[in-house]
């Protein structure tokens, strides 16, 4: 039987786990799913001991930690500088581990067909590895972006300078911090939620719940919006051709 997991910390509900067991099922794969909560990216090398592992998912909080614990990336993963996808190979007691980004994909894929003409500049909220993937995916639809963060950033924002001529020029805001996340539904990120407008487009990479208080608060302001759902499906996907070049 074949393996496949999912590294990082903490794991809850899992829905790639749910994704690829599913799928398994369906398809008649012989192979397995298991989620390896690790509280520190260097016990990597106990979790790659079971021979049976030729794939991994990365998430919270390793993306970025991971890449020197590879052998190589491709070229998307090394301009993005975050991994969530690894590829096993093992030639004997030899294993050649190759970071991947499957975030990029779903998430360019899943927005693109949401904007409109005036969405041409986005606020990326949060700074880790996810945001380093949104960041990509804009770029490639021709949307500049702008980092959001609560302490200062060299080329970025604090949400202490979300004022009105902001918010009307950066109609695209995107949460790709964990912030909002079940059982943490009652909190959203501190925008300024008053100037946001029907024009805006608001995308939550937060899934659980679907409807997080962010994009409440946005829908209330007539704002279009979209949760991390569909994004996850599409890097499942793109993960498992990764795996399976």
């Amino acid at each position: 039987m074949l393996l496949f997991g999912l590294i990082g910390h903490p794991l809850g509900h899992s829905f790639s786990k749910k994704y690829f067991t599913e799928k398994f099922e369906r398809e008649g794969i012989d192979a397995a799913y298991e989620l390896f909560d690790i509280d520190d990216i260097a016990l990597l090398p106990e979790v790659l001991k079971d021979e049976r592992l030729i794939g991994l998912n990365v998430t919270i909080p390793y993306k970025e930690q991971v890449i020197p614990f590879l052998d190589a990336l491709d070229e998307r993963a090394a301009e993005i500088g975050a991994v969530n996808v690894i590829r096993i190979v093992r030639d004997g007691e030899h294993i050649l581990l190759t970071g991947s980004n499957s975030d990029v994909v779903g998430f360019r894929e899943t927005i693109r067909p949401m904007l409109k003409p005036h969405h041409k500049k986005a606020l990326v909220l949060g700074t880790g590895g996810a945001s380093k993937a949104v960041i990509y995916g804009l770029k490639e639809l021709n949307i500049s972006s702008t980092l959001v963060s609560r302490s200062p950033l060299k080329d970025g924002l604090t949400y202490d300078q979300l004022n009105e001529e902001i918010m009307n020029e950066y109609t695209v805001i995107v949460n790709a911090s964990p912030v909002g996340t079940f059982p943490h539904d009652d909190e959203a990120p501190a925008i300024p939620y008053e100037l946001v407008t029907p024009d805006h487009l608001l995308y939550d990479l937060v899934y659980n719940p679907p409807l997080t208080r962010f994009l409440a608060l946005g829908q209330e302001k007539g704002a279009a919006i979209k949760n991390g759902l569909e994004m996850l499906e599409g890097q499942a996907v793109e993960a498992w051709e990764i795996w399976n070049r």
